[in-house]
């Protein structure tokens, strides 16, 4: 269904300054530097800056129709572009989520929603390839998983048959929102790890959060949890709110179980047994992290009605989001774990632990965790530990939180020669060029604001 100027107008009580309210509204935008010919430009509001300000370079690189909130329209703009359909509203970020909402209802679709506090990413990539082995599917692009993100790839819904969402949160009633705009007829939960400990203070804390998805979960839907994370599986045992759980694990028994690992620095293959069946699954992408992904791909094609044939296909040929365990080879022999999106000790440790698996001398290359509150210190050494246990050759550290990473690999015993330590990125990219040797398998991970894909940037340029 198609989202008119009208429907902004009855829905979020907006107010039609000019223009024709029958203009279909696509193609919405939040970047005034951004906007094509066309566009529906979205001046969104937030803590610093009032995006509807920009409202004449939007006009300028041919938006359409706008959104805009607190701003009074010039009156020779008005003139000048007086076939552009300008609306007004309270809340540009609430009106995003009502026309959000509005479309979800009003369309067949079906939806996914993934939830957790690590593999979110790349669980959505993996289920999206199994679901397009059938069907017509649209999946979040990037990091548009949070209140503004999940209601605009909800807005870009055309005529695909299931929509797969990442849902993401960090405090208290920000999953309610999403799940009850999203609606999901299948939740997806991960795991509960350490991610925003810092603001909600426990991994039960988290666990509760996270399950604010059940909210908007419909009611003849279906929960799919990693049976293997502790407090899920705990949860699972004592809680009978959904009526139907479907489990998936390696360790403890499940629905879906992978048995007959193998990994290997390509990818992994496992045997799962479905209905009395034996099928062997083939992952591209190594780490025992990824076997958990494809296991719960398989659960959530099954639930589709997806033959397990096509859901090996959609599992083979999957792509990860650029940033979450990308590998590169470059052309100096350096082989690249591009994890630089975001971290958290769970994701840290995972990655550790693939790198270890690897060939030729393994560095690691970390740097701050963030949001992790009085949990910093503890949380950090932690990964310092796991650097020390799984024999990581070279350890380098960026930044004041990751300091501790480095304390605790010397308390482990990790050779103090082979651990570094540096204030910014600068100085430890220059250290980096000259220890750096062909054949050598190097791990770049920070949480995303400390902007780690420039030190990948500069490895990938050596030659």
């Amino acid at each position: 269904m198609d989202i008119k100027v009208k429907d902004f107008i009855k829905i979020c009580n907006g107010k039609l300054i000019c223009g024709n309210e029958d203009k279909v509204c696509d193609n919405f935008c939040k970047d005034s530097r951004e906007v094509k010919k066309g566009d529906t430009y979205l001046g969104i509001k937030g803590e610093n800056i009032n995006g509807s300000i920009f409202y004449k370079q939007a006009l300028e690189n041919g938006a359409e129709i706008l959104i805009l909130q607190d701003i009074e329209i010039e009156k020779d703009i008005l003139k000048k572009y007086k076939d552009v359909s300008i609306i007004i509203v309270d809340n540009v970020i609430k009106a995003i989520q009502n026309m959000a909402k509005y479309k979800r209802e009003n369309s067949n679709v079906k939806v996914v929603g993934i939830t957790g506090s690590v593999g979110k990413t790349s669980t959505k990539d993996i289920i999206a390839n199994v679901l397009s082995q059938k069907y017509k599917v649209l999946k979040t692009e990037g990091n548009y998983n949070n209140e503004i993100g999940l209601p605009l790839t909800i807005l870009k819904l055309k005529d695909e048959e299931i929509m797969v969402l990442e849902m993401g949160m960090s405090a208290f009633g920000e999953m309610s929102i999403l799940t009850n705009i999203a609606k999901p007829d299948v939740a997806v939960i991960t795991n509960i790890g350490t991610s925003h400990i810092g603001i909600l203070g426990s991994r039960e804390n988290i666990l509760k959060a996270k399950l604010e998805i059940l909210e908007g979960l419909n009611k003849s839907g279906e929960l799919i949890i990693n049976n293997d994370n502790d407090l899920l599986h705990e949860w699972a045992k004592n809680e009978k709110i959904v009526e139907n759980i479907k489990t998936y694990g390696i360790n403890e028994k499940s629905d879906y179980m992978a048995y007959n690992i193998k990994l290997n620095e390509n990818g992994s293959n496992y045997n799962i047994n479905i209905s009395n069946e034996t099928y062997e699954i083939t992952v591209p992408v190594s780490g025992e992290h990824f076997v958990y992904n494809s296991l719960c791909a398989i659960a959530v094609g099954l639930y589709f009605n997806i033959k397990m044939s096509d859901i090996i296909i959609g599992i083979s040929n999957f792509s990860l989001t650029k940033k979450r365990m990308e590998i590169i080879k470059t052309k100096f022999g350096v082989l690249i774990i591009n994890d630089c999106y975001n971290a958290s000790y769970d994701s840290m440790k995972a990655a550790i632990e693939y790198l270890s698996t690897l060939q030729g001398r393994k560095i690691a290359i970390l740097g701050d965790m963030l949001e992790l509150g009085n949990f910093s210190e503890q949380l950090h050494k932690k990964v310092g530990y796991e650097v020390a246990i799984n024999k990581i050759d070279i350890l380098i550290c960026i930044g004041e939180e990751a300091k501790n990473i480095a304390i605790e690999a010397i308390e482990q015993k990790m050779d103090k020669d082979n651990i570094y330590q540096f204030n910014n990125k600068e100085e430890a990219i220059n250290f980096i060029k000259n220890i750096l040797k062909s054949g050598d398998s190097i791990l770049v991970k920070a949480s995303n604001s400390m902007r780690f894909d420039e030190i990948t940037n500069k490895i990938v340029e050596l030659k």
